[in-house]
Order: structure tokens, then C-alpha cells, then sequence
């Protein structure tokens, strides 16, 4: 599905390369707490260096305003990147000129630099062009690596295309051919699973998958505005009343598309919402007023499971109910082991994204066993509403321009 550069298309030894990466990771007391983003920035980051690349690695952290804020550095990051390769990584106290300047002179083939943070710059994001060329400046080619940046509009992401050569990184081609196969040039059936609390942050997410698939499972609290929408009570749970016109849009969509459209058919409620609180099993048509749905009921997840199991590829994000407040876990959990079981079953592609979801799949135990999970949360949700990625349509453009220019 390339239509930009990739590894492949460069010839990296002895020269500069710039390689965007996502090195906004969890600290706490000048520690990296969580490596998953540096760990997938490796691979990259290695074949370069194989390759005799001198690789200058840049990322954003944290949001420091445009202002240097010490508490807000790469260098911890820096460190831990260099216990991971096993080898030293030199730090630039800036991302542009005389400290990048200095240590890219530095540098021989195979070396690998961390420059500084480049929010502490305005000119991140605004995407200003004369920022972008000062971060192209010590640069020979640009390598984009952060597919979590790419629905940004920033200097680091787009801006410094117009000045280098770009090209896509390993973990941004291997997440967007997955995202291909999941959604552009599925196996089908294709079925998607979309919970989490509201419609609200998945209207245009909703609209387009049912044009997309040929099953829409509905879940988590956003289920209960699509009941209200079709005049059933839900009692004290969350729900969007003024959203209801909204949900029968899609409703209608659905049908339109001949897009199955699934909601609960029965739910867990309770009188309070708490860990271990009293529950029971009811029918949809049988909530009471002062009830709170805050889980699908067992007939519900059978039904998803059947579906599941005729399906070959699942799309899915956000959680089908309150899975962080046990026992309102157990429908989450149980689609989704159930899910895992088929891909390694070698039956179904599933592939997973967004922040909750990431969340919800590693309290199953299955993030291991989906085909791919996406810890993009933004990038991710952009891609599946059929939004242009700002990040990804720059590698696509600069791939077309030095085509012209290779061919003129």
C-alpha cells in the first residue's frame, strides 16, 4: 500500500539521518516508567545504525509551552534509549542549531543521538517553517517513526518534509499496513467493536465505520444513548439524551450501508457504582429507574462471540463496559479472550487501538494475542474516522516530489 518511501528506498551509510520518534513516555523521578514507545522505536533506530546511518532521534515531551522546561528534558530518555541499544547515545541540548550542530560533527557511522525536546520551540506547533528548516539543517534525510505524532500538523512531523528527503519508518509502515488490512483492504466479514463512555467522541469514528464494515457492535456507555434513542429506559446510567437524534442517524446509516448494527440485548446493572457492588442480569426492556447499566449482560456477550466467530477481521476500540471497576470487567474481558482465541486460531485478524482499549486489552492478558494493537490513541481514532494524517500525507507528497525530480 506504500505510496512514500520507506528503509528500503534509502541509502543511509555515512549520512545524517533525522528519525522522528514518540519518546513521550511515562517518568516518575527521572526514570522512565514504561519503555513500550522506546521499544518500538528500536528496530528503526537499529537497522539505521547497522546500516552506517549517523541517527539523530527527535521527539516531542510533555507539553512545556514553547518555553525550556528542564523538569520536561529528553536526556532521561536519552539514557534509557542507551541502555537498550547496549551502547552510548549522545545528547543535544537543543534540537536546533549549535548543539545539534556540534554533536551531529561528532557523530561517525553507526552513532546514535537524541536531540532535545522540540516543544520547548513555538515553532513545533505551528508547524513554522522556518523552524522546520532549522531542525532539517544538520540532516541529510528525514525517517518518520511515530505514527502516535502523525495526525499533527508540526514542524517535526510535516514541515521538515518540504526541506528532506523523507521516508516512513518500521513501526509506521508495519502500524499503517495493518491499519490497511484491517480497514482499507480487509478480509471479510469485517467487524468492528467500538465502546467506551460517550457518542459524543465517536460520532464521525461511528459514521464512517458503517460504511466500512459489514457488523457494528456497539458497547460501553455510548450503548445506552443508542437504547435511550430507541425509546428504551436507562434508568440512572450514563447517557447523551441530546444525542439521541444522532444515534438513529447512524441507526439509519446502518441500514443504508447494510452494516449489521448490534447493541446489548441484556446488561448488568446496579444501584451504585463501586468495586464488588450488587448486581444483577437484566433485559434491556426491563431497567429500572433508578438502575445504572455499567456492563453487558452474559446473552449479550454470546451474541457478540457468535459474531466474532463468523467474522475474519475485528476492528475494534474502547472497552464494552466499566472494565476498571470489577465485576463490570467481565464482558470485556470474555470478548475479548474470546477474540484472541480466534487469531491464534489462525481464524481472525483483530487489530486494536486507543488509549482505553490498550488499557482493556492488557487487563484481558490478550494485548500479546491480537494481531496488532495500536498504542497510538489520536492517530489511531483519526485513521478509523478516514481522516488525511497530516504526518503520513507529507511522506506521501515528498515520495512524489523527488519522483518528479528523479524523473525531470
Amino acid at each position: 500500500m506504500a505510496r512514500f518511501k520507506t528503509l528500503d528506498d534509502l541509502d543511509v551509510a555515512g549520512k545524517r539521518v533525522i528519525v522522528r520518534v514518540d519518546f513521550n513516555v511515562p517518568m516518575k523521578d527521572g526514570e522512565v516508567t514504561d519503555k513500550t514507545r522506546i521499544n518500538r522505536a528500536l528496530p528503526t533506530i537499529q537497522e539505521l545504525s547497522k546500516r552506517g546511518a549517523k541517527v539523530l532521534v527527535m521527539s516531542h515531551y510533555g507539553r512545556p509551552g514553547g518555553k525550556h522546561d528542564p523538569a520536561l528534558s529528553l536526556k532521561p530518555v536519552s539514557q534509557a534509549l542507551s541502555h537498550k541499544l547496549g551502547g552510548p547515545v549522545e545528547f543535544a541540548e537543543d534540537c536546533i542549531g549549535d548543539p545539534v550542530r556540534i554533536v551531529a560533527k561528532q557523530l561517525v557511522d553507526g552513532d546514535v543521538a537524541v536531540l532535545e525536546n522540540t516543544r520547548f520551540h513555538h515553532g513545533e506547533e505551528r508547524n513554522d517553517r522556518s523552524f522546520a528548516k532549522a531542525l532539517a539543517e544538520y540532516g541529510d534525510l528525514y525517517v518518520n517513526d511515530a505514527f502516535s505524532a502523525a495526525h499533527r500538523a508540526h514542524a517535526s512531523t510535516e514541515g521538515i518534509t518540504e526541506f528532506l528527503p523523507a521516508a516512513a519508518g518500521l513501526a509506521l509502515e508495519r502500524e499503517l499496513d495493518y491499519l490497511a488490512s484491517a480497514l482499507s483492504e480487509p478480509v471479510r466479514p469485517l467487524m468492528a467493536v467500538v465502546g467506551g463512555a460517550k457518542v459524543s467522541t465517536k460520532i464521525a469514528l461511528l459514521l464512517n465505520l458503517v460504511t466500512k464494515a459489514d457488523l457494528l457492535v456497539v458497547g460501553g456507555g455510548m450503548a445506552n444513548t443508542f437504547l435511550f434513542a430507541q425509546g428504551r429506559d436507562v434508568g440512572k446510567s450514563l447517557c447523551e439524551p441530546d444525542l439521541a437524534d444522532t444515534a438513529k442517524e447512524i441507526i439509519e446509516q446502518a441500514a443504508a450501508q447494510n452494516c449489521e448494527l448490534v447493541l446489548p440485548v441484556d446488561v448488568v446493572v446496579a444501584k451504585e457504582f463501586k468495586e464488588g457492588a450488587e448486581r444483577e442480569v437484566v433485559a434491556i426492556d426491563a431497567v429500572k429507574s433508578d438502575d445504572m447499566i455499567l456492563d453487558l449482560g452474559p446473552d449479550s456477550v454470546d451474541l457478540i462471540a457468535e459474531k466474532i466467530e463468523a467474522a475474519k477481521t475485528v476492528v475494534w476500540n474502547g472497552p464494552l463496559g466499566a472494565f476498571e471497576t470489577p465485576p463490570f470487567d467481565t464482558a470485556t474481558v470474555e470478548a475479548a479472550q474470546f477474540a484472541a482465541k480466534r487469531v491464534k486460531e489462525d481464524e481472525l485478524v483483530a487489530v486494536a487501538g486507543g488509549g482505553d482499549t490498550v488499557a482493556a486489552l492488557n487487563h484481558a492478558g490478550v494485548v500479546d494475542d491480537f494481531t496488532y494493537v495500536s498504542t497510538a490513541g489520536g492517530a489511531f481514532l483519526e485513521w478509523l474516522e478516514g481522516k488525511t494524517l497530516p504526518g503520513v500525507a507529507a511522506l506521501e507528497a515528498s515520495a512524489a516530489k523527488h519522483k518528479e525530480e528523479d524523473e525531470g
